[in-house]
């Protein structure tokens, strides 16, 4: 299992401590948005880069069709998933893979899991947004029986093409997340979270520091 752990899953699970244990099931865990580099280094553990969602997504599905592996994609709308699937298909017209649309209730999981099992995926792709793909995951990991499952937020939207992923200047700026507000100023209050987190690793940093002296 890989959590993609941006500033707004950090101050989520902070919230909502009762969802700490589903980090106990990761396996890996990537640094999904530039706050988390830069807090890496206040702590003195810097990594070297952001690892996104959408782009680790990619690289997997590229990875999975040169292997000849079966890819699963769970979430998005019906029509942004079929447009998904659409997309890769005719990127990779040897890949193996198939999908689930994100709308579905929990008394609904146990057949989604037995669609998930018929295909007997490699690698599933979970955009249900956080923490509820995460969650999803974790619980149901042993019954998925899949080697390698992550959350992957929107990146189902991006690759249908019916979200637009910001140009790599915004990217390269390190800005992608005032592009993504320019677009959807309704997203305003989801991005308080930015400063917020920034605010307690930079103290809690400090914190820790002092604790070492």
């Amino acid at each position: 299992m890989i959590i993609t752990a941006g500033p707004e899953f950090v101050m989520n699970m902070r919230r909502t401590p009762h969802l700490l244990p589903v980090l106990a099931h990761a396996d890996f865990i990537t640094p999904d948005g530039v706050g988390i580099v830069i807090a890496s280094k206040w702590y003195g553990q810097a990594v070297a880069q952001r690892i996104t969602g959408i782009e680790l997504a990619e690289r997997l599905i590229a990875h999975a069709a040169e292997l000849d592996l079966r890819v699963f994609l769970l979430g998005a709308s019906p029509a942004s998933l079929d447009q998904a699937l659409k997309t890769l298909k005719n990127g990779y017209p040897q890949l193996h893979i198939a999908g689930k649309h994100g709308y579905f209730t929990d008394e609904q999981a146990a057949s989604v899991i037995a669609e998930i099992r018929a295909v007997r995926p490699h690698l599933l792709l979970v955009g249900l947004g956080q923490p509820r793909q995460e969650v999803f995951i974790a619980t149901h990991m042993d019954d998925l029986d899949v080697p390698l499952a992550i959350g992957v937020g929107g990146a189902i939207d991006v690759i249908g093409g019916t979200v637009r992923r910001a140009p790599a200047v915004f990217r390269k700026a390190r800005l992608e997340w005032f592009y993504r507000l320019i677009r959807e100023p309704r997203r305003w209050r989801r991005q308080l979270a930015l400063p917020r987190f920034v605010w307690a690793a930079w103290t809690d940093a400090r914190r820790s520091a002092r604790s070492l002296r």
